[in-house]
């Protein structure tokens, strides 16, 4: 059995509560379990435990073997000195503390269908693991749950942009267009537009922004896709020449054009009209955080990325040198536009609300996500299917997060919606 089972069973009193004795034959009250430790050290801190007539605070460790204890060498270890309950389920051996000093076990007791519930969990091959059961969690449970896992999504996302501002050294603007960047590629070329971002100066994108044609010329050439295009397209050719202009003036080093992805792309997202969509917004508008942080509404959000228009070439082409077409428009759809906000412009806006202590951009961010539509893609779904009611951004993102940081990595123990599978079934 998995120890992680007991860490469990232990955190959420799955066990049985009266008649506890230590394997010395002492009275056992668990007052208080104590806090789960992630880190290196007991696995819970501070609990609060009667053994006998004694009240003790300190830790505990679990192991499933006693004999576990000498097997991690924590006899050894003064770290482990104030541990006051060693927790088993089977104590085949006594345990000593550095000192020399005979810690009290306890032999967990609680009921079977815990454990096979997890194992069950474990063993399927379904989508989730819990995906037969979910019809027996209440809503009220799920709906609590989102909300937690909606705050750790945002929680994981302002992360990022920490550590982006660290790296841009608290500028915002150049972290919002690392972020855009970071999405831009709507998945498929996420990595390769953040590649593009971070191998072109901030500095450098800013000199060119007034002037279209310069900045298409920065992007396609940093981006690699000008490499290897033979072509006597009077548009390419000139590209070409402006990107070698730059490339010298300011020392530049271009992307190996095999990061990209074309494969079952629709023509509409293929990254050269991405480029040529992001060096519109670009050049549209110079100060484009700023633009976030002083407009509140959807609409006007949303303004921000369907007035970018790529310039006359991209209105007939798909690709450098490739065929010409009718004419078109090629603005994003509202769905890219709706993720675009959903990633880029309501993280943004909630990590500056949290650096400068202003809530009301924090809610404001949180608004918007209510006011978004849902995100649809396989995720959301399957989630769908399930029964699950996702009906705005905020559901999509929290139910996205659950997945990929809960069902695929099977941490039934973490979730809410687990515990309540696992949780049913307890020892009175």
């Amino acid at each position: 059995m998995k120890e992680c089972i007991l860490h469990y069973i232990w955190q959420y009193k799955l066990f049985a509560q009266h008649d506890l004795y230590t394997t010395d034959g002492q009275s056992v009250e668990v007052i208080d379990v104590g806090k789960p430790n992630i880190h290196a050290g007991p696995d819970f801190f501070n609990a609060k435990i009667k053994i006998g007539k004694t009240i003790w605070a300190g830790n505990v460790e679990i192991h499933n073997l006693a004999s576990d204890w000498n097997r991690h060498a924590h006899q050894g270890n003064k770290n482990y000195g104030n541990v006051i309950l060693h927790v088993v389920k089977k104590a085949d051996v006594p345990v000593f503390r550095s000192d020399g000093q005979k810690i009290p076990q306890l032999e967990l007791n609680y009921a079977e269908d815990i454990e096979q519930n997890y194992q069950a969990l474990l063993a399927t091959a379904k989508w989730i693991a819990c995906e037969d059961k979910l019809k027996d969690i209440a809503h009220i449970y799920i709906h609590a749950w989102k909300h937690v896992l909606m705050a750790e999504r945002m929680e994981q996302k302002v992360k990022e942009i920490d550590d982006l501002l660290q790296k841009t050294k608290g500028h915002w603007e150049e972290a919002f267009f690392l972020v855009l960047c970071k999405h831009f590629g709507f998945s498929v070329n996420n990595d390769a537009f953040f590649r593009l971002a971070t191998s072109t100066s901030w500095q450098i994108v800013r000199k060119c922004s007034s002037d279209l044609f310069q900045l298409e010329a920065l992007l396609f050439g940093q981006s690699g896709l000008l490499h290897g295009t033979i072509t006597n397209d009077d548009y390419i050719c000139s590209l070409k020449r402006e990107y070698e202009f730059l490339k010298r003036k300011f020392k530049l080093q271009p992307m190996d054009n095999l990061q990209w992805r074309l494969l079952r792309l629709r023509p509409d997202n293929f990254p050269h009209i991405r480029i040529a969509q992001l060096a519109a917004l670009l050049f549209t508008r110079e100060n484009l955080f700023s633009y976030v942080v002083n407009n509140q509404e959807v609409e006007a959000l949303a303004q921000l990325f369907n007035t970018a228009e790529v310039s006359d070439y991209w209105q007939s082409h798909y690709l450098l040198g490739g065929e010409t077409h009718v004419p078109k428009p090629k603005k994003m759809g509202q769905s890219s536009v709706c993720g675009l906000l959903i990633n880029v412009v309501v993280p943004m806006l909630f990590c500056y609300g949290e650096h400068k202590q202003i809530q009301e951009l924090k809610d404001r961010a949180l608004r918007l996500l209510d006011k978004l539509p849902p995100e649809n893609n396989h995720i959301t779904r399957k989630w769908k299917v399930m029964g699950m009611e996702i009906n705005s951004a905020s559901d999509s993102q929290a139910f996205i997060h659950l997945y990929k940081n809960y069902c695929e990595e099977k941490k039934c123990l973490r979730c809410r919606m687990g515990h309540q599978i696992l949780a049913k079934t307890r020892v009175d």
